[in-house]
Order: C-alpha cells, then structure tokens, then sequence
C-alpha cells in the first residue's frame, strides 16, 4: 500500500467516525449524547489524557492505541456539539491546526534559519504572542490554563520565566533552595501555625518541581512513578499480613517495615 493510498484509506476511516457521531447525535440516535453539551463532558477530556499517560508509563501499547483513540472521542465530540450549534465544525479544527502548525514552523515551511531547538521554542514563543486574541495578554504567564494539576502548572509557569532570563544558573543553586525551604517549613512546623506550614510546604513543593525542571525530570511522571511503587510495596505488607493470618492493624510498624525493606531489595 502506498502513501496516498494509506492517506486516502486514514480520511475515509475519520469520515467515517465522524458520521458516527453524527447519527449518534441526531433525532433518533443517542438520547444520552444528544444531551450533552461542552461543559458536561468538559473534564473527560482530562481523564482520558491522564488515562493515556498511564498507558505510556506502563508500556502498555495496546491500552495506549485504545487511549488514543477515547481523547480523540473527545475532539470529535466537541466538533460535533459545535457544528450543531453553529460554532464551527472539524474541518476548522484541523485546518487552524495546520495552519498553526506551519505558521510555527517556518524554519521547515518557509526561509528562517534556527540553529537548534533551543532556538526553535525561543521563535515559536515569539510567533505565539502575534497571533490572534494572544496580543493584549499583559503577562507572559497569562494564558496558562490554572486548571493543570499544581505540579504542571508549576513547571508551566517556570518554563515560561525561565525563557526571559528568570531562572537559577544550575541545579546546585536550586537545591541550595530547597534546603533552605525545608529549614523554614520546619520552623513553621515548631510553631505549629497552619497556614504558615501550609505556605511552607507549598514553597518547598515549588522548589522541588524548579530543581526536577533543571534535572531534566518530569514532576508529575515522577510522583505518578512513586505512587505505583509505594502501592506495590505496601500490597507486599498486605499479602503478609494474609499469609500470617492478623488482621494489618495488628502489625507493628517494626514487621511492616522488615517486609517493605525486602521488597524494596528485591524491586
């Protein structure tokens, strides 16, 4: 099969789901789906793609294509609620994509000489702020969604002070940081007032996500990854507890810790 042919074979497939949902939402079809609207399947957006990370962290390809294919339930889904409101269809979808994609590319689609990718997102930012409705933003940080989890929205916002010079020079300095967090939460800590423990702590999470950024880390990935690892460590104390026949509360915290420390040598 060659390439037009391949191409010609993807396009007639997406007609083909996008008819689906089409009838799924016409008189006669889905009750439930007619019924829907942008704000009531707003957040399914958010839980496919964290459904799809999953998928990618576990190296589970198949759950991955299936992934794949539930957020991009979701983009038709919205297209087509908007193309029966009279808001715009797919194919405004996916020609502003294209269209966007080549305006932010002009060192492949046109004559601009970047050297690298550091150069690259240095012009792509530069091309973001000329677009349409993006002009009257009055700061660099506005436009990232407040919505993204605390961690995301973090490396967001350092990211974006971090492309005009507002940055630490290393991950030496910014562990420097950290320390100094850790020494003022404990202090917070000793007085025992909430809201400043609660200060504190969101400072030393910030520092935290600075210096996985400067590390080349992804936080979120990285506490997702901690997460399964502690929950299949704590199952191993769970299934000794069976084994021993106690109840788990009835474990000392000694036992608990003996199984935790021989799966984490084996791990």
């Amino acid at each position: 099969m060659n390439k037009d042919t391949k191409r010609m074979k993807a396009m007639k497939e997406f007609d083909r789901l996008v008819e689906i949902f089409e009838i799924l939402r016409a008189p006669g079809g889905c009750p439930w789906d007619a019924e829907q609207t942008h704000k009531s399947i707003a957040r399914c957006s958010i839980e496919e793609a964290y459904e799809l990370v999953d998928a990618i962290d576990n190296g589970n390809i198949g759950h991955m294509r299936e992934e794949l294919g539930d957020l991009l339930l979701q983009v038709v889904f919205h297209s087509t609620i908007a193309k029966d409101l009279g808001e715009f269809t797919i194919v405004d979808v996916i020609n502003d994509l294209a269209d966007k994609l080549i305006y932010r590319h002009p060192h492949v689609f046109a004559d601009a000489d970047l050297k690298d990718a550091k150069e690259v997102i240095k012009n792509w930012d530069r091309l973001k702020k000329k677009e349409e409705g993006k002009q009257e933003r009055k700061s660099i940080l506005d436009g990232i969604p407040e919505a993204l989890p605390a961690l995301l929205y973090a490396r967001k916002i350092q990211s974006a002070v971090s492309r005009v010079g507002f940055d630490w020079d290393n991950p030496q300095a910014v562990i420097g940081k950290i320390r100094e967090e850790a020494d003022e939460l404990l202090e917070a800590v000793k007085s025992g007032d909430g809201e400043e423990i609660e200060s504190e702590i969101g400072d030393l999470l910030f520092s935290i996500v600075n210096l996985a950024r400067h590390a080349g880390a992804d936080p979120e990935t990285a506490l997702r990854k901690t997460n399964r690892k502690f929950k299949e460590r704590f199952s191993k104390i769970e299934d000794e507890a069976k084994k021993r026949g106690i109840p788990l509360e009835d474990m000392s915290l000694a036992e608990m810790d003996e199984i935790w420390e021989s799966a984490k040598r084996k791990a």
